[in-house]
């Protein structure tokens, strides 16, 4: 009898033992979680908060002026007749419920608020994540009881309560705007839906990629991809019918909840599914890979560096040659694909309805309104791939590499400008490819092959803009080295809606026209040499004070 109860009782305390054993092992590895987490939301408390409220923000300018641009019901009847179009559906999608407040609030936001949502859990997490790797400061982190995974998981979990946070804050303005609950609750949750996708991505290219540049990069190469699938199903829609290709994008799934419509609340599962999916992947990659590094090799370089790379000048193009190319092919697809659209949408706005107005952006011509709000569009994009390189600036500092050139004979000066002369001169690059290939596809569906060229020169008059957001960026990282990023992108974020969406939000002429972009001349427009000089003084000024500034001070860390 013992012979048979005591080989049980063995087994029984050896899974028990076992099961103790990996209880263990996981709470070990997820050991300091929640202190992770609380330290995450009061590091970031202030740009979730500032996000935030552009966001929601937005929601509540559009829904009133909206009420007001469409004080009736015919009228929203007479928008819905022309929001049904190619043109639309390519920018924002399928515009349902077109003939309702909430569904021309999803018509002219959603999508920004999506897109801007994904940027921001992107940039989020590799802040947090993939950063501070670089810095050093994970690894001392993971030193003392900290669990291997728990760090990560806090970020990516600090992440995920923003996107929830963005979603009902939304919700909450819409409702309090007069919308029907039901709807502003699945618009909500279709935000929060993109943002906990894009988590899963950022935590997952924060694997593969060994710096917080090439996991950003990834991340928003992922982001493009979505949207631009999201806009080809859109395209192939037939009416409300969706195409089936609009499944492959994270965006298409949100979109696909169709808030004040039918209200879908089954896409949102497929979104948080995903994401856990996505999670998963990220945490069995940070155990396969070693602390710092990332799971796509480095490759091997040559023993000796060549003439240019021993350049500061040439180090930084080095540095930033992979993120320059993911910009260029991005940029390059989407004029292509603009410019090829351009015709479709100008066919709309040949009413006087206002929305016709906004997008007629002040010009005779609609067709040449039309394509220069694409212009500007095409230029933003360029001036976040320069502030994105002219933040290595205060990147640089932060993480102590500066000393090592400061301390050696380069002046403080000079390595800036090998730092920001790679952003000026890949932007005037950028600007007057992105302008000739939408200039000559939009040329080819008119058989006017002169557009490429026009429109490369039209872009490139808004160089000196570039180069004012640049010395903008300088500024900040010379006189406010710790507040520099949120204030640099804070102020990016200003001037890209009011130039973009100014209109829209009927703010005043006198605003909406001096922005360093809408001051720029349009597409067939009188051209004025006078906003280009100023602009390019203002810049030089800027510039010579931040350069200043960087000379005299101390170094500063964060």
């Amino acid at each position: 009898m013992m012979s048979t109860v005591t080989p049980s009782v063995r087994e029984r305390s050896g899974e028990a033992g076992a099961h103790a054993s990996r209880r263990g092992r996981i709470s070990d590895v997820y050991a300091g979680f929640g202190m992770m987490l609380r330290f995450l939301l009061q590091r970031n408390w202030l740009r979730m908060l500032i996000w935030v409220i552009a966001l929601v923000g937005m929601i509540a300018l559009v829904v009133q002026s909206q009420r007001v641009a469409f004080p009736t019901q015919a009228d929203r009847d007479a928008y819905a007749g022309i929001a049904n179009t190619p043109a639309v559906a390519a920018l924002t999608g399928l515009p349902y419920a077109a003939s309702t407040l909430g569904g021309i609030l999803n018509i002219k936001l959603w999508m920004t608020v999506a897109v801007a949502l994904a940027f921001a859990v992107i940039f989020f997490v590799a802040r947090n994540g993939r950063a501070e790797e670089e810095s050093g400061r994970t690894e001392l982190l993971r030193a003392g009881a900290l669990g291997s995974h728990a760090y990560s998981m806090a970020n990516w979990t600090a992440a995920s309560v923003f996107s929830g946070v963005v979603g009902v804050t939304c919700a909450i303005a819409a409702i309090g705007q007069g919308l029907p609950v039901d709807g502003a609750l699945v618009m909500g949750a279709s935000f929060t839906g993109v943002g906990l996708v894009f988590v899963g991505v950022a935590a997952v290219t924060g694997q593969l990629a060994q710096t917080s540049r090439g996991a950003n990069g990834l991340a928003a190469s992922v982001l493009a991809a979505a949207y631009i699938i999201r806009a080809a199903a859109d395209l192939q829609a037939d009416g409300e019918m969706t195409s089936p290709l609009s499944w492959l994008s994270p965006i298409g799934w949100g979109q696909q909840m169709r808030s004040y419509a039918e209200n879908y609340w089954a896409p949102f599962a497929v979104s948080a599914g995903f994401a856990l999916i996505l999670v998963a992947i990220a945490l069995a990659l940070e155990r396969r890979r070693d602390l710092g590094a990332g799971i796509l090799p480095d490759r091997r370089g040559p023993r000796t560096a060549g003439a240019l790379l021993r350049t500061p000048v040439g180090l930084t193009v080095r540095l930033q040659r992979a993120s320059l190319i993911g910009w260029t092919v991005g940029l390059l697809v989407g004029s292509v694909f603009f410019g090829t659209v351009a015709t479709a949408m100008a066919n709309i706005l040949s009413s006087d309805n206002p929305i016709a107005q906004v997008f007629r952006g002040g010009q005779e011509d609609i067709l040449d309104g039309m394509l220069g709000l694409l212009v500007i569009m095409n230029v933003l994009l360029i001036v976040a791939f320069a502030l994105q390189s002219s933040d290595t600036i205060r990147t640089e500092e932060r993480t102590g590499r500066a000393e090592l050139a400061w301390s050696r004979s380069i002046s403080r000066v000079r390595w800036a400008l090998s730092r920001l002369v790679v952003p000026a001169v890949a932007s005037l690059l950028l600007l007057a490819v992105s302008g000739f290939a939408l200039g000559a596809s939009y040329g080819s569906s008119i058989d006017d092959p002169q557009q490429g060229g026009r429109f490369a020169a039209a872009s490139l008059a808004y160089w000196p803009s570039v180069l004012l957001m640049i010395a903008f960026a300088l500024f900040c990282a010379a006189w406010f080295p710790r507040a520099a990023n949120a204030v640099m992108w804070g102020s990016y974020g200003v001037v890209a809606v009011v130039s973009m969406f100014g209109d829209i939000f009927s703010l005043p002429d006198w605003v909406v026209d001096n922005t360093p972009f809408t001051a720029i001349p349009l597409v067939g427009q009188d051209f004025s040499a006078l906003p280009i000089i100023v602009i390019t003084v203002l810049a030089v000024a800027i510039g010579a004070l931040g350069f200043r500034r960087l000379r005299e001070r101390d170094m500063t860390s964060d």
